[in-house]
């Protein structure tokens, strides 16, 4: 069953109105056709941390700059952590978010790798609410249309050292955005790197910040130098079994239906999407195996045809349909190189959750307004 928005965690939060709101008529045309990270509300939430008086002045203030001192700790030591997750508005005007309480654990978790003061629930929570409350005319009503919301945290103290700073920020900010696939659910080409990693055993790979996505844009440059357009990395260990994409998991199909992921063993984020997804499966009486894909078998399967799909997840794109893998010493594609009959069917069935259109059974909607 759906969860209602509790009043007490968004009511905590003093909302400072800007004084220079969008116009309508601007508003509305940039809603229209909303691009994904480009255009942002009037508004975001905010939190300080500091070692002597713990999480403090909740606020929601007017979208703008930060000011930040050159020593300011993030800027050299990259401690810092974010999260991704939408809110959707359904065909009542009621607005909902998708299993936020998952976002705000993952969130906890990232920030005890990075060494950062944990965030509780309630505050999570409520500087969402209370960020989509104040711009709530920001969400956008257009097919597979959402307000992106991207909650993060960075070191603030002033200092040079290599230690955890005693200083935190917290926002969130939004933007709306549109389908991710413009012209409708196109396959991707991926390229398997096999010289880079994203990361390894005991690192930050199962923490969503900044630096896994950075050691990520030079492979997928690379990817787009052999013609692909994303990459995949292979495990730092034995460099021979896939880890994810560049920001998004894997999941193979077979021919007997049953499906396969790599396991989130510590080296590969836990995506949200990805755990939904796997769930929807199951219900569907798809065999679900979470463990280690060696690239070899990858290659025979597609070879011999026991793997008839395989597709990417996360929240942006929520699924994308994987049509070719590429490597220095292959070039395969998966089955005819369309987008297959589970891929195409799992996300228009957790597409519909999110949008109300199907029932919530497992209760993963939260509502906003």
């Amino acid at each position: 069953m759906s969860t209602v928005a509790s009043s007490t965690s968004a009511d905590l939060f003093e909302v400072h109105a800007t004084t220079n709101p969008v116009p309508d008529a601007e508003r509305a045309e940039l809603l229209a056709a909303p691009k994904f990270g480009t255009v942002f509300t009037d508004h975001m939430a905010r939190i300080s941390y500091s070692q002597l008086q713990g999480w403090h002045h909740r606020r929601v203030e007017p979208y703008g700059p930060l000011q930040l001192d050159p020593a300011t700790a993030v800027l050299h030591y990259g401690q810092e952590i974010f999260e991704g997750l939408k809110a959707y508005r359904h065909a009542d005007g009621s607005v909902w978010t998708f299993r936020p309480h998952a976002n705000a654990a993952r969130f906890a978790r990232s920030a005890e790798r990075l060494a950062l003061p944990q965030l509780p629930e309630a505050d999570f929570l409520g500087s969402i609410e209370a960020l989509v409350r104040t711009d709530a005319a920001w969400i956008p009503t257009g097919e597979e249309t959402s307000l992106y919301l991207r909650p993060f945290m960075y070191a603030s103290e002033s200092f040079l050292g290599v230690r955890p700073s005693l200083e935190v920020e917290y926002l969130v900010i939004a933007s709306p955005v549109g389908p991710y696939f413009s012209g409708g659910v196109k396959p991707v080409s991926i390229w398997v790197d096999q010289d880079y990693h994203r990361a390894g055993a005991g690192g930050t790979g199962a923490a969503k910040c900044g630096g896994n996505y950075a050691a990520s844009l030079l492979p997928q440059q690379s990817a787009y130098e052999h013609g692909c357009e994303q990459v995949c990395f292979l495990d730092a260990s034995t460099n021979t079994y896939l880890e994810e994409l560049g920001g998004m998991n894997v999941v193979v199909v077979h021919a007997d239906g049953s499906v396969v992921t790599p396991p989130t063993s510590g080296s590969i984020l836990q995506g949200v999407t990805r755990s939904s997804i796997l769930r929807l499966l199951s219900d569907a009486g798809h065999e679900v195996d979470e463990r280690p894909v060696a690239l070899a078998d990858l290659r025979a399967g597609l070879a011999d045809g026991s793997i008839t799909e395989v597709f990417a997840c996360g929240t942006a794109a929520v699924i994308t349909p994987i049509g070719r893998l590429k490597g220095t010493d292959f070039d395969l594609t998966v089955a005819d190189g369309e987008a297959g009959p589970v891929t195409t069917r799992t996300r228009a069935e957790l597409t519909d959750i999110q949008y109300g259109r199907a029932a919530d059974r497992h209760g993963w909607l939260h509502r906003l307004v």
